[in-house]
């Protein structure tokens, strides 16, 4: 066994740190070990095993932690990648691959000193703490502290440390208590941090006997258990209107005993829909299914990307691909933008391949996610479905990747690593000679140039199934709107007469509102100013239901507001409409109608998403009011209207992709129209008719569309024909990060970077965010490598600077420039 060991850790630093290797321990490269870091342990992957004597004393690692690699060469080779070319430290890249969080719990240990004894006992003698400038209450609570851990060190494992939350439960000590503690030397503090047991269990209660003289609250017990076959889970039983202790004491009696049993996992609670392979495909179909599996069969990386109108049947090709890989005994990965798309779409998974599927995404609880890993990496499910992150399934003999609705900027992710599951979806399946495809009914036009010029197969889909038509479009001018009513509308009349149309009709109705909460902005008429959140320069939005002044960006609160925060005026202004007021005014239109909301604010959990999505199948829905959550891949067959409201919110927005997005946006929602037996209609109110990405969406016109927007992309050099990358400093004191912007500007004019263009340092469109100021560089340059290097020389600069790396966000093909 090689004496060292190189392991990359999930800290900010673009290096991997060395240890040694006790005699005992065989570490693994691609396996997870506890280390000692600074006063910390974490885990990390070993990425290299070798006996190059460091220049610098080292630590052995603590303990190995896996007996076969959590990651294989291959994921080993992609977590490089992602590093390399999206500039991210490599440990973070890992723990970004790695689900496995719920296996490790972080915990902080505490032990008295003799110092503490000492105090200990003065104070007992005097009755407080010695030496103490503390207030009595402080006082008592330092010597609650120091009686227990006291009593602990007599106990026969008082060698052992307390954990914080067990000296915190019991001495009800804050952790300011502590740290004062721990200055005056009274106790030593340690990270006790260890790997746990990550198995999900629910207890179970089980039925011994019925026998016995039984109360009323006892007798209903017994009485439901034997009516559930004897066995019931306590969470159940504890639900039931009896006092708690009446479980307690049937288990005394023998009467019911409690078990610990694994608990089940449930792939998804949607109701699946018709299979796909009840009807036959249609030519288009049939022939995009033939080159998947063309594609597959060769064993060679492919990339493809399918374009198919909305309800052209791209999902049913999808998974008669994934059927054909699992009848080979390889492995598929599809990917979905939203969390809320996951459970339709592993409902549908799940009807057709079974127990073979596994799903992956950030709503599912550490636990879940390790559990399904695992399930994965056993081999158990080789068909995975999930949001981004399911793009690092640890599949074996990887076949197939779909990511479906190619061109959502969700898949981007927004945080450290900044990589895009789409493009590591293309480079995982070059690594593994795998087919990749790209399926959407507005491909981003990166993706579609890539096509054009060969880098991709196009194949399209150009016809409804079924042969039903696309939806007819209306536009309606709001400008007109209001000169012809005399007042701003949110519903034209043009829509609610639609809406009333098909309630006489008993059909349904999704209408979109890309804004959530009630008003958008507060205004003081007097004044003119805004009502803005603490720590953003944005309008705080007023939610009227939970009656709260909402940040959207940072969570930030603050009460609605009866007078002016800045000159006391009474004449607050509430401007705008949101998707909480436009589903106000629906109700007050239509009184008789069942309407539900779908936004960030009602959807808590991907259970209250299904619940909708549910009702709206089952006929129990008349409308649904949401915002973009409704528009994307969701195949309700009784909707026949889509009202889109603030068609154009997108397009003021200082951001080169704003008519691509509502181009997408307007595509998508209108798709949900006309996907049963009834033809749909959409009406889009606009205050921007003219404007091209609407008159294209109205059109269903994605190759005009994509001309026009192309030949603006290439007048002003942005993607697709330059690599783009936003650099952004920030930093909660604004002269630190003007220095700091100061300093790269200076530093990108004086030197030569040949074939790159910066633009900046400027403002960031939104200056302070999360208490933080920020300034900005936008680099572009036709070769990536060029860009990568500049990156690369600038970080450096940064460093010899003293900027801390943390202070410095590189979002290569950044996708959001705000």
């Amino acid at each position: 066994m090689p004496e060292f060991c190189d392991v990359a850790l999930p800290v900010p630093l673009d290096m991997a740190f060395t240890y040694r290797v006790p005699a005992e321990a065989t570490p693994l490269v691609g396996g997870r070990v506890l280390v000692p870091f600074r006063q910390k342990r974490m885990t990390g992957i070993v990425v290299e095993l070798h006996d190059r004597q460091p220049s610098v004393a080292t630590k052995n690692i603590l303990a190995v932690l896996d007996q076969t690699p959590v990651f294989d060469d291959q994921l080993l080779r992609l977590g490089r990648w992602i590093s390399d070319y999206y500039l991210a430290p490599i440990g973070e890249v890992f723990r970004t691959m790695l689900p496995l969080s719920a296996e490790f719990k972080r915990s902080i240990g505490y032990r008295i000193t003799e110092a503490g004894l000492m105090a200990l006992h003065l104070a007992g003698m005097s009755g407080s703490s010695a030496r103490s400038r503390s207030t009595p209450e402080q006082q008592a609570a330092e010597f609650r502290v120091l009686d227990y851990l006291a009593a602990h060190q007599s106990e026969p494992d008082g060698a052992e440390m307390v954990s914080e939350q067990s000296l915190r439960s019991a001495t009800r000590a804050s952790r300011s208590i502590l740290n004062g503690m721990v200055r005056k030397q009274w106790l030593t503090r340690e990270d006790i941090s260890a790997v746990q047991d990550a198995t999900r269990t629910v207890k179970i209660a089980v039925l011994n006997s019925a026998e016995g003289r039984l109360n009323d609250n006892q007798r209903k017990v017994i009485d439901t258990m034997a009516a559930s076959g004897g066995r019931v889970p306590v969470a159940t039983l504890q639900s039931l209107d009896v006092p708690r202790t009446t479980l307690n004491t049937l288990v005394r009696r023998g009467l019911i005993a409690i078990v610990e049993e694994p608990a089940d996992f449930a792939v998804s609670r949607a109701k699946p829909r018709p299979s796909p392979f009840e009807f036959d495909f249609n030519p288009a179909q049939q022939s995009a299914l033939a080159r998947v599996r063309e594609g597959v069969e060769s064993r060679e990386f492919t990339g493809m990307l399918l374009h198919g109108v909305t309800g052209s049947g791209k999902t049913a090709v999808y998974l008669a691909s994934m059927r054909a890989v699992l009848d080979a005994g390889r492995s598929a990965i599809l990917l979905v933008p939203e969390i809320g798309l996951t459970p339709a779409v592993a409902a549908d998974l799940h009807q057709v391949f079974g127990d073979e599927v596994a799903i992956l995404h950030s709503a599912l609880s550490h636990k879940e996610r390790a559990e399904q890993w695992h399930r994965i990496k056993r081999g158990e499910a080789r068909m995975v479905v999930g949001t981004r992150s399911a793009v690092f399934a640890p599949v074996a003999d990887l076949a197939l990747i779909i990511v479906d609705e190619e061109h959502d900027a969700s898949y981007k992710q927004e945080e450290t690593p900044r990589y895009h599951a789409r493009d590591v979806a293309v480079m995982r399946a070059k690594m593994a000679g795998a087919v990749v495809v790209l399926g959407s009914a507005t491909p981003s036009l990166e993706s579609y140039f890539n096509a054009t010029k060969n880098k991709y197969a196009l194949v399209e889909l150009p016809d409804r199934v079924r042969q039903r038509p696309l939806p007819e479009v209306e536009i309606v001018d709001m400008r007109q709107e209001f000169h012809e009513t005399g007042q701003e509308q949110v519903i034209s009349r043009k829509l609610a007469s639609e809406i009333q149309t098909r309630m006489e009709r008993r059909e349904q109705v999704m209408v979109l509102l890309n804004r959530r909460g009630y008003s958008p902005v507060v205004l003081c008429r007097a004044c003119g100013k805004k009502l803005e959140c603490a720590n953003c320069a944005i309008a705080l939005t007023h939610h009227k239901r939970e009656h709260k002044m909402v940040c959207h960006y940072c969570g930030f609160m603050a009460p609605v507001p009866k007078a002016c925060v800045h000159c006391g005026s009474e004449y607050v202004y509430f401007l705008g409409t949101g998707s909480e007021k436009l589903e106000e005014l629906l109700h007050g239109l239509f009184p008789q109608a069942r309407i539900a909301r779908l936004d960030r604010d009602t959807v808590r959990s991907h259970e209250d998403f299904e619940r909708t999505l549910n009702a709206l199948n089952d006929g129990e829905l008349d409308i649904v009011v949401g915002t973009q959550m409704i528009a994307k891949g969701h195949d309700i067959h009784g909707v026949t209207l889509v009202g889109v409201v603030g068609a154009d919110v997108a397009l003021g927005l200082p951001d080169f992709r704003a008519a691509e997005r509502t181009f997408q946006l307007l595509t998508q929602v209108a798709g949900r129209a006309g996907r049963g037996q009834s033809p749909g209609k959409v009406i889009l109110q606009t205050y921007f008719q003219d404007h091209y990405a609407v008159q294209y969406a109205a059109r269903h016109d994605f190759a005009g569309f994509y001309e026009k927007e192309l030949r603006f992309r290439s007048w002003m050099h942005y993607p697709p024909y330059s690599a783009l990358a936003n650099v952004l400093l920030r930093s909660d004191k604004l002269d630190e990060a003007l220095e700091w912007s100061g300093l790269l500007g200076r530093w990108f004019e004086s030197t030569r970077h040949e074939g790159v263009r910066v633009l900046g340092p400027a403002a960031a469109p939104i200056l302070k965010l999360k208490r933080d100021y920020r300034y900005h560089f936008v680099l572009k340059s036709p070769s990536r490598e060029k860009l990568n290097t500049t990156l690369r020389a600038m970080l450096a600069y940064a460093a010899q600077q003293k900027i801390p790396r943390t202070q410095i966000i590189v979002d290569v093909d950044a996708l959001w420039l705000m």
